[in-house]
C-alpha cells in the first residue's frame, strides 16, 4: 500500500554502457562496495510511521531506508550523486552501491582513492571492506571485465556454456540450436561455444570514425552489432551488441518487414551513439536496397 500511494521519483540511474566506456583503458582501479547501503540513508522522523510493520513482538517502524520501497533505488543514487558530484566523470563512477575510482597511473589512483575515502568519512558513508579491491589493474564492474585493454566479458558468467556437453540426441540439439544434427555438427557446436565464451573485446567509440551497424532478423529474434573500423581492410572493433525477441504480432511479419524491423531496432537502441554521426548499415536482405526506389512500397515500410 505504501508503494502504491508513493509519488514516484524518476531520478535516473547511469547508463551502463557509458559507465563502462569511461572506465575502459585506465591503468589502475579501486572497486569499492557500500555496506548495507540503503540502511545508511535516514528516513525523516515525520515519515517513519509510514513504514510501520507488525510482528509477534509488536509494531515497529524503520528509521533507515529498507529494501522494498519503490523510490529506494532512485533515492540512493541521488544521494551518492550528490555526495560525489565533484568527482564523477573525472576520476570516479557510481552505480548504486558500486563505486569505482580510476586513474592512468598508480600514484594518481592512490591520490584519487584518498579523496574518495575522505569524503566517505566526512559523510559517514560506510564501505564493505571485504568486497573492496584496491589498486588493481582490472576488475569486474556491472558484469563486465574492465582493464587497460578495454571491456571484456566476465568469464564467470559464461561457465555454463563452456561446460555444455556435445549434443547426443535430436532433442538436445534442438534445445541449443533449434534444428537436429549429430556428429557433423560437433565442430560447429564447439566453435559456437568458443565464440560465446571468447566474445570480442568491447571498445569505446572513436567519434572521428563512422559507425557500422550489422543487423539481422530470424523468425522470432532481432540482433544488431555496433562497430567501427579505420578502413575497409582494417579489423572491426565492436562497441556494443543488442538483441531482443519479437512480440507475437511482429513474428507474423514478412521477411522484408522483419529485416527492416531489425534496422529500426538497432537505430533506436544505439541512438545515443548515432545522432550526428555517419552510419553504414549492413544487412543480408537485398530487397531492402530497392525499397526507397519502389513507387508502390507499403507506407509502413517507408
Amino acid at each position: 500500500r505504501l508503494n502504491q500511494a508513493t509519488r514516484k521519483d524518476h531520478f535516473p540511474l547511469p547508463f551502463i554502457d557509458q559507465v563502462l566506456e569511461k572506465l575502459a583503458g585506465k591503468s589502475h582501479y579501486c572497486f569499492l562496495d557500500g555496506f548495507s547501503c540503503y540502511m545508511q540513508v535516514h528516513i525523516a522522523p515525520e515519515d517513519q510511521h509510514k513504514t510501520t510493520f507488525t510482528c509477534p513482538f509488536g509494531t515497529f517502524a524503520y528509521t533507515r531506508m529498507p529494501f522494498g520501497l519503490c523510490n529506494a533505488p532512485s533515492t540512493f543514487q541521488c544521494c551518492m550523486t550528490s555526495i560525489f558530484s565533484d568527482f564523477l566523470q573525472d576520476f570516479m563512477e557510481v552505480f548504486m552501491d558500486d563505486f569505482t575510482v580510476y586513474a592512468d597511473s598508480f600514484e594518481a589512483c592512490l591520490g584519487n582513492l584518498s579523496k574518495v575515502l575522505k569524503r566517505c568519512v566526512d559523510t559517514n558513508l560506510v564501505m564493505n571492506f571485504e568486497k573492496c579491491h584496491f589498486m588493481v589493474t582490472e576488475g569486474i564492474m556491472l558484469g563486465h571485465m574492465v582493464s587497460h585493454r578495454a571491456i571484456e566479458v566476465d568469464k564467470s558468467k559464461i561457465g555454463i556454456i563452456t561446460s555444455l556437453p556435445n549434443p547426443t540426441s535430436v532433442r538436445e540439439v534442438r534445445s541449443f540450436l533449434g534444428h537436429a544434427g549429430y556428429q557433423p555438427y560437433s565442430e560447429a557446436f564447439q566453435e559456437l561455444k568458443n565464440r560465446l565464451t571468447y566474445a570480442s573485446i568491447l571498445q569505446a567509440p572513436n567519434w572521428d570514425l563512422p559507425f557500422e551497424l550489422m543487423c539481422d532478423a530470424s523468425n522470432s529474434e532481432l540482433g544488431a552489432v555496433l562497430d567501427q573500423r579505420a578502413r575497409v581492410s582494417q579489423p572491426v572493433h565492436v562497441i556494443a551488441y543488442a538483441s531482443r525477441t519479437m512480440d507475437s504480432a511482429q513474428q507474423n511479419y514478412t521477411t522484408t518487414e522483419k529485416e527492416l524491423l531489425a534496422i529500426v531496432f538497432a537505430l533506436d537502441k544505439f541512438r545515443s551513439y548515432l545522432l550526428g554521426s555517419r552510419i553504414i548499415i549492413f544487412f543480408d536482405h537485398v530487397a531492402l536496397r530497392y525499397l526507397l526506389k519502389k513507387p508502390d512500397a507499403k507506407p509502413t515500410l517507408v
